[in-house]
């Protein structure tokens, strides 16, 4: 398929953070956006004030007509859409071309230095700060995200067209739509086996990805597949040591086969952090930018939004913000809080993501949430599942080994947050605790 003949996109599931990177590209090159999303967020609200035309009702008399020509207009779609939306369903019927978002990301690289963080966790870290590296050391790459950068408030570090970095999502096996010139594998954990119903067949997937990365492949030691590696006080073609914490902000060293880089410093909290620079560093450096460059870009790395983001931070009280919702992801978070903060009494407040990920994980969640002095628990957020029998917050709750636990509703949740003297409160998942989380902060930031 021809991009460039393509005079119009529309999206169905403009909201995701996916999609909205793809819709602020096209939009950004000057071809007409348009697109459907559930509910409104602040995501679909900062894609109209670009002066893209949203909606939110699952209706053909809703979209514009110049999106219903289909000899030139392009149609994206999300897996997380179900096939028997509306408008899909309309697209399809009518013969539209239709590309999932994978698909399209695939097509827009494919011509270019594709450089593609791939991995379970870490990924949407790792591949903002390379995309902020790229950009700090003016290589003109385009970075497609799987967060919002608070360096650029955007999901979208817009540059030329031939070099990208992109997010490889495994996700409904999205990343083998890529072509990646340089590659790096984060993690393998066990998720999404809604999608691929085992870790092994999970793993497989990855191993089919890595046979696609046509120069260099860059995993963490450790993992089950071949490459140049990298890890913490580890025998690594990339090897972080001598890790301190100093004013708040993580110093180590970068050991490589030739070379060590002394003193790199990042202002991200947890070791988990360390091994995303030092993946952001080996596939930077593998590129070809100087290491003093790229340890010099890492300086004015902010972070990303939703990534142990600080919401409030006094010296009384402090309210931090996660996108965590795994249990690894969880520990994380756990992890590089005690270190913030020893010997603060710290609450947690999560909201499960998808029936089926609590399931398969229900003792894992319960160990990881277990390690906080409180824990209040939402309902599970359903995303695009149906309930499972027997799968509820109240039963993840009983699995959980500790005596300050109850489970809340949205609309009591501050009532319950107030009753306990804590220090450091900590808010988790992926679903709309998002949103709530911006209530609570009215109220707490006094």
């Amino acid at each position: 398929m021809n991009l460039n003949q393509v005079h119009s996109v529309y999206f169905v599931g403009i909201g995701g953070i996916g999609m909205s990177a793809l819709a602020r590209y096209f939009n950004a090159n000057n071809v007409a956006v348009a697109g459907y999303d559930r509910v409104e967020t602040e995501l679909t609200k900062k894609l109209v004030e670009a002066g893209i035309s949203v909606h939110y009702i699952d209706d053909i008399s809703e979209i514009n007509a110049d999106f219903l020509d289909k000899e030139h207009c392009l149609v994206v779609y999300t897996p997380a859409v179900s096939e028997g939306h509306k408008e899909l369903v309309y697209f399809k019927k009518e013969g539209f071309t239709i590309l999932k978002r994978a698909a399209l990301l695939g097509l827009i690289t494919k011509e270019s230095i594709c450089l593609a963080v791939a991995g379970t966790h870490g990924k949407t870290t790792t591949s903002t700060m390379l995309g902020h590296v790229m950009e700090v050391c003016n290589t003109n790459a385009t970075s497609f995200l799987g967060g919002i950068s608070e360096n650029y408030h955007s999901n979208l570090i817009l540059g030329g067209t031939e070099v990208s970095v992109v997010e490889a999502d495994e996700f409904d096996r999205s990343f083998l739509h890529l072509s990646p010139n340089i590659a790096c594998i984060t993690s393998m954990d066990a998720d999404h086996l809604d999608i691929y119903g085992s870790g092994e067949a999970l793993e497989a997937t990855f191993k089919q990805f890595a046979d696609k990365v046509s120069q260099v492949l860059i995993v963490k030691k450790g993992l089950p597949i071949s490459g140049l590696t990298y890890g913490i006080e580890e025998d690594a073609d990339y090897s972080a040591r001598n890790i301190k914490v100093i004013d708040g902000k993580y110093q180590f060293d970068i050991v490589m086969s030739d070379a060590t880089v002394r003193d790199v410093q990042i202002d991200l909290p947890g070791r988990h952090n360390v091994l995303n620079s030092l993946a952001a560093f080996a596939m930077a450096h593998q590129y070809g930018i100087a290491p003093k460059d790229i340890v010099n870009a890492f300086l004015s790395f902010k972070g990303i939004e939703r990534r142990f983001t600080y919401k409030i931070k006094r010296d009384d009280f402090v309210l931090i913000d996660d996108y965590a919702h795994h249990p690894t992801e969880i520990n994380a978070v756990a992890d590089a809080v005690r270190e913030m903060y020893p010997n603060k009494t710290i609450m947690a407040v999560f909201q499960p993501h998808l029936f089926s990920r609590t399931k398969d994980f229900s003792d894992d969640f319960a160990q990881a949430l277990a390690r906080f002095d409180h824990l209040l628990l939402l309902d599970i957020y359903p995303a695009r599942e149906l309930p499972m029998e027997g799968i509820t917050s109240e039963w993840l709750l009983h699995k959980v080994c500790m005596e300050s636990k109850k489970l809340v509703n949205k609309e009591n949740l501050l009532a319950e947050i107030q009753k306990e003297a804590v220090d450091v409160l900590v808010m988790m998942g992926a679903g709309d605790i998002s949103v709530t989380i911006n209530k609570v902060v009215k109220v707490l930031n006094v």
